[in-house]
């Protein structure tokens, strides 16, 4: 179901900031650019939070090692993170979306989806308004994708980076899912698309022909997954994120990760951001517990939590390998790091007593 509530076709914007963290500090830096830059990693055992496209030509990556991507581009200009600079620009980012509407779902510093089905004007003019708005005021550029879904926004968005923009009407869904390659579904990863090219399956119309039954039968709950997304199905609403109950720092990685050890240098840029995050905004809050999440390449999510008042990289390390123990050796796609407060409430009451 694609429908609004009113009636109408939901308008579905999905913004992604182009090589954010890279834009920002060639923005700052000028004489950065034109050249391979990549930022993250302290030293050659850290890993890359962004790589900007000059650094992508020769293969550079976000979670890729250092050292891999020195190997890759030896002339890459290393930028140590500022998380507080990339905030900043976040905040200034996101207060454009709020001129616009207030059903804005954040996924990261640099993503979002927009639901503006209650505005007159096209999707497309929409995010085109929103995207001019942003580097006229902040000297960075966006790239949107416009649909009545978040699913097919989201695949746009990648279509005509960077700085640019893709509108999928609900007509056009059919014809456009059906000629992607299965990689190009948000979770496909280089071994599942291995396991379809296996059975033949190279396009979003060659999986098309499979029910979902066998899908569910060779997959799992993926399958059904799998089932709907293949035919650009997908009714999940814009949900804002009104109450704070907890922060997390979290990545998606574009290649599947097979190694326990191969996420703890991830896990540590985590960590630093989230300490920076707590630091600048949330340092009246009181922590409550600790908690690693992964995601795995089936999609079956698990956290991992910790009572404790303060963020410990020790804790961390052991909920990391509660975790990936769950997994039973699946490969993980998304790594997260986060903390849970006190409710304010208890707090009052614990003192009260």
């Amino acid at each position: 179901m694609n429908d609004h509530p009113a009636g109408h076709l939901r308008k579905i914007i999905h913004i992604d900031m182009d090589c954010f963290y890279a834009a920002i500090e060639e923005r700052e830096n000028p004489a950065l650019r034109g050249k391979p830059v990549a930022v993250g990693g302290r030293d050659r055992r850290g890993v890359l939070c962004t790589a900007n496209y000059e650094a992508r030509k020769f293969g550079c990556r976000a979670a890729m090692p250092v050292y891999q991507a020195l190997e890759l581009c030896p002339h890459l200009i290393l930028v140590p993170v500022r998380f507080e600079l990339y905030r900043a620009a976040s905040a200034r980012v996101h207060a454009i979306f709020g001129r616009f509407t207030d059903l804005i779902e954040p996924l990261s510093l640099d993503e979002a989806y927009l639901d503006v089905s209650h505005l007159q004007s096209s999707g497309d003019a929409i995010a085109r308004e929103i995207r001019a708005q942003i580097f006229e005021e902040t000297g960075l550029t966006a790239s949107a994708g416009i649909s009545s879904n978040k699913l097919i926004a989201k695949i746009a968005s990648d279509w005509h980076k960077p700085n640019g923009q893709k509108w999928v009407s609900e007509e056009e869904i059919p014809e456009f899912i059906a000629a992607l390659p299965v990689g190009r579904i948000n979770g496909v990863g280089k071994k599942m698309r291995e396991k379809l090219s296996a059975l033949g399956i190279e396009t979003c119309a060659d999986l098309q022909q499979m029910d979902q039954i066998e899908l569910s039968q060779r997959f799992g709950r993926w399958g059904i997954e799998l089932w709907s997304r293949c035919r650009g199905f997908d009714d999940r609403a814009v949900t804002p994120d009104r109450t704070r109950k907890s922060v997390s720092s979290e990545t998606t990685f574009s290649e599947n990760i097979e190694d326990q050890a191969a996420l703890i240098p991830i896990m540590t840029e985590l960590i630093h951001g989230l300490r920076e995050d707590l630091a600048q905004s949330h340092a009246d809050r009181s922590i409550r517990s600790l908690v690693v999440k992964l995601k795995f390449a089936d999609f079956c999510v698990t956290s991992a939590e910790r009572a404790g008042p303060m963020l410990d990289p020790r804790v961390f390390d052991e909920l990391l390998t509660e975790a990936w123990k769950r997994g039973k050796s699946r490969p993980v796609r998304l790594l997260g790091v986060g903390v849970r407060f006190h409710d304010p409430k208890e707090l009052e009451q614990m003192e009260f007593f």
